[in-house]
């Protein structure tokens, strides 16, 4: 049994007290009772807001979040295959300092052996505005997204303290084994969303299914850290009642690989088509030259074949996710609206021509 609780009902006054004394969070008030609340809407893990109460008043926290494992085991099994629950505490363990990325300050980073039971208890953002991608943003919650992509991929770029970490490094076989059960996710997405996704963009599906073996195959040298899922649903604005725009959060899926995977993912499935039609090119010359100002030259001409390879990484994060994650009507939606988005930016822009291109 994990020495730390592993659900949000399972976490105890006294243990949180502890823990946050140990982070030296608090020190001369006590926690004597603690209360909690559902928070997102999360398929791979599980997040609650803690109300803190304590013996006197003082300038400890009354709130905090907090990170489990999912409760549903499909979702948890996906996680604990594919080694994200231990990627999520890697990252706030080890690499969250080393970035200039608006994450969450962790107050507690914990993780079992079996890599499934883990804790993350860290600092409320609240009161703050939740990014939903079923919605698109404004072009300015775009632009502070793209900021935050930079952040996030120059500190990293070709740094060896980072790009070296052994638990960051491709699980071996990981990939092979993506590609073989590959074949059924977009079986399953087909039989579930064919009445509901446009037969052109099922079609782009049905395409990269068919080029899996270099979609899974491609073996580029990584140049920085991507976050793996940069879209709206993992950000929130006006952070901290509007002290600070933009937060990034849901860091199981961080990789190594190209920039642009998380650009092509966000402008692809994560804004939405119109949005993206009417800003692609603005976005895309803030993303170069935020990458340039930070030490990273960069110009369009230089990002636009990665680019458009990126939209590749959202059609199949949409098929995959809706294999072997949790099915809700949440779920749904998500996965067609990230399928939608990102088909339309590979039918527009030949994401297929560009991965025949690389080879």
């Amino acid at each position: 049994m994990a020495r730390f609780p592993t659900q949000p009902d399972a976490v105890e006054a006294a243990w949180l007290d502890a823990s946050l004394r140990a982070a030296g969070v608090i020190a001369d008030q006590t926690v004597t009772a603690v209360s909690w609340q559902p928070i997102g809407t999360g398929q791979v893990g599980d997040s609650a807001r803690f109300h803190l109460t304590y013996d006197r008043p003082g300038a400890g926290p009354v709130t905090v979040a907090g990170k489990f494992p999912a409760a549903d085991q499909t979702s948890r099994g996906t996680a604990a295959a594919f080694g994200l629950y231990a990627k999520e505490v890697g990252f706030y363990r080890e690499v969250r300092q080393q970035l200039a990325i608006r994450a969450a300050t962790p107050h507690v980073a914990e993780i079992a052996e079996d890599g499934v039971d883990f804790v993350l208890i860290f600092e409320d953002l609240g009161p703050a505005r939740g990014g939903n991608q079923l919605d698109s943003c404004s072009l300015s919650d775009a632009r502070a997204a793209i900021v935050q992509a930079a952040a996030l991929h120059a500190p990293s770029w070709d740094n060896r303290a980072i790009l070296d970490l052994a638990w960051l490094q491709p699980g071996q076989g990981v990939a092979a084994q993506v590609r073989a059960l590959y074949p059924n996710a977009q079986a399953l997405f087909r039989d579930r969303y064919a009445g509901s996704l446009e037969p052109e963009y099922m079609a782009i599906c049905e395409a990269v299914n068919e080029a899996a073996d270099m979609v899974f195959g491609r073996d580029a040298p990584p140049q920085c850290l991507i976050h793996g899922d940069f879209r709206l649903d993992n950000m929130l604005f006006d952070v901290r009642g509007g002290v600070e725009p933009i937060a990034v959060l849901d860091w199981q899926t961080v990789a190594l690989g190209n920039g642009l995977t998380d650009i092509g993912y966000f402008l692809g499935c994560g804004i939405g088509p119109a949005l993206r039609r009417a800003h692609e090119g603005e976005l895309l010359d803030l993303y170069c030259a935020e990458m340039t100002r930070r030490g990273v030259t960069l110009s369009r001409d230089m990002v636009w074949d990665d680019y458009r390879l990126g939209a590749l990484h959202g059609v199949t994060t949409a098929v995959f996710s809706a294999a072997y994650v949790e099915r809700t009507p949440r779920g749904d939606a998500n996965f067609l609206s990230m399928a939608r988005g990102a088909c339309d930016l590979a039918l527009e822009h030949d994401s297929l021509g560009a991965l025949r291109k690389a080879g």
